[in-house]
């Protein structure tokens, strides 16, 4: 480094040098620990606002569940209750949680759910309940449910017969495809719960085997699909 005047040139000592370069040094490495005493405060900055953070999500975590509805809430009867909870079935579907409250007060429901949403329960559990404790007559049941299908009667009443046998009910399938002398039979010996398809309930219906004037509740299983078929209540 070279100092000049205006009119010549004067080199400074060795000493001067070292003692330049020192102080350079010095500015240098101070203006270096500031950068990293900015950067240390920037960052404890962000820690203590993410604990802040973590802090309010921990507080709102802990903040209680809603509670969930139970199928005694419902008002269901207490053997269909234990019923449900021996074959796994302790927390209701969204059907049956809003349509089981009205269905046991006795008003009309109109429901529609896809396949396996618990629509079979929630129509079926509300009949079983209403008519546990009546008596049982011959040739009238007291409870119909209709479905489009053999097969689908069947799986209707295999899902039902569970909780019907807790509150006493007899529970028959009336559908085309078997004996309708056996149907004939059991509803002479009475039954409380006809589960059938349109066209095999007529039948009966016609030969003097079964009178609908003690219906005191009929459920229509996939009504869409029976009013395409051309069944109009």
């Amino acid at each position: 480094m070279s100092i000049f005047s205006s009119d010549h040139a004067v080199m400074p000592e060795n000493d001067e040098i070292v003692e330049a370069v020192g102080a350079t040094e010095t500015v240098e490495a101070e203006a270096q620990a500031l950068v990293e005493a900015d950067t240390l405060a920037e960052a404890e900055a962000e820690i203590l606002a993410d604990e802040i953070e973590g802090d309010d999500f921990d507080e709102e975590s802990e903040e209680p569940a809603e509670p969930t509805t139970t199928f005694a809430d419902l008002g269901l009867p207490e053997g269909v209750v234990r019923k449900l909870a021996q074959n796994g079935v302790t927390t209701p579907f969204p059907i049956q949680a809003a349509t089981i409250p009205d269905a046991l007060a006795g008003k009309d429901i109109l429901g529609r759910g896809r396949t396996g949403s618990g629509k079979t329960l929630s129509f079926g559990l509300p009949l079983l309940a209403t008519l546990a404790g009546g008596h049982t007559d011959k040739k009238k049941p007291r409870g119909v449910i209709l479905t489009p299908t053999r097969e689908l009667a069947m799986q209707v009443a295999d899902a039902l017969q569970p909780y019907g046998d807790v509150l006493g009910l007899k529970m028959k399938v009336v559908c085309g495809g078997t004996s309708m002398g056996n149907q004939i039979y059991a509803l002479e010996r009475g039954v409380d719960i006809l589960v059938a398809t349109p066209g095999r309930l007529r039948d009966i219906i016609n030969r003097g085997a079964c009178s609908l004037e003690a219906v005191k509740i009929a459920v229509l299983d996939e009504a869409d699909q029976m009013a395409d078929l051309g069944f109009m209540p």
